[in-house]
């Protein structure tokens, strides 16, 4: 009796096991990348969409264009002017010195005038100008100083804006003439611009206004006018120990388009 023997081919590592593994692993690297890509794109287009829902909820701020022709004028520089140096004024320069280069004469011929030399402290004492008698003991040094006989300078030292200063009677003026006497720039009422300025004013002690400035606006554009209306108004001054003084008032000036 004859023996079948059969043979079993058996499968090695080779090119067809390659290339099977080269094509599965090729679409699994696809697949992760459209997925990969298509997440890209999802998360893109969220944060676009919420960053313009976030930009329309600011608020909107109009956009003015103003020409330069329609721009107003400048301030006048409205600069004090110094009042003159009193009249009859004497010049403190030290004694009156007469001096001389010597020449050599007998005595005898000197006049009693002559005869009266100035010593070294009146010299040091004395000016290029001369003097009238007053002897400002040694402090009119230099070309000397205008003063005034019997004449004490002294200037008042104004209040700070911010400082309180009791009083017994606030200055008054007329608020509702003020406010009709402001004048609404052109400029402001085209932009639409309103609102309110703060203007503080040193109120004098003759009840005029010395000078204010702007603490608070909505728009410089406003500033002008309210300050050119504040100027121009006449107030009663502010007493203190029955005396007026000079004291700052804080005003806020109203612009309303009607």
């Amino acid at each position: 009796m004859g023996t079948i023997t059969i043979e079993i081919p058996q499968r090695t590592y080779g090119a067809f096991e390659l290339k099977e593994w080269i094509r599965r692993y090729t679409w699994r690297a696809f697949i992760i990348a459209l997925v990969l890509l298509a997440l890209f794109l999802i998360a893109f287009f969220v944060y676009n969409y919420l960053h313009q829902r976030a930009l329309a909820l600011r608020p909107k701020i109009p956009v003015v264009r103003i020409k330069l022709s329609d721009l107003p004028p400048p301030p006048a520089n409205q600069a004090e002017v110094a009042p003159p140096p009193p009249t009859n004024l004497a010049i403190a320069g030290g004694p009156p010195t007469v001096a001389g280069n010597p020449v050599p004469v007998p005595e005898t011929l000197l006049s009693p005038d002559a005869k009266d030399f100035a010593n070294v402290e009146d010299v040091a004492r004395a000016t290029s100008k001369g003097g009238e008698g007053i002897d400002m003991g040694g402090f009119g040094i230099g070309e000397g100083t205008i003063i005034a006989p019997d004449t004490r300078v002294q200037k008042e030292q104004e209040p700070d804006p911010d400082e309180f200063v009791f009083v017994e009677k606030e200055p008054e003026f007329d608020y509702a003439d003020l406010q009709r006497r402001v004048q609404y720039p052109e400029i402001a009422r085209r932009a639409g611009i309103e609102g309110k300025v703060i203007v503080k004013v040193l109120v004098g002690k003759d009840g005029k206004p010395k000078r204010a400035f702007v603490a608070d606006s909505p728009s410089e554009m406003l500033n002008d006018a309210a300050l050119k209306a504040v100027l121009a108004t006449t107030f009663t001054p502010a007493i203190q120990n029955g005396n007026p003084i000079d004291v700052w008032v804080t005003i806020p000036i109203i612009f309303k388009i009607k």
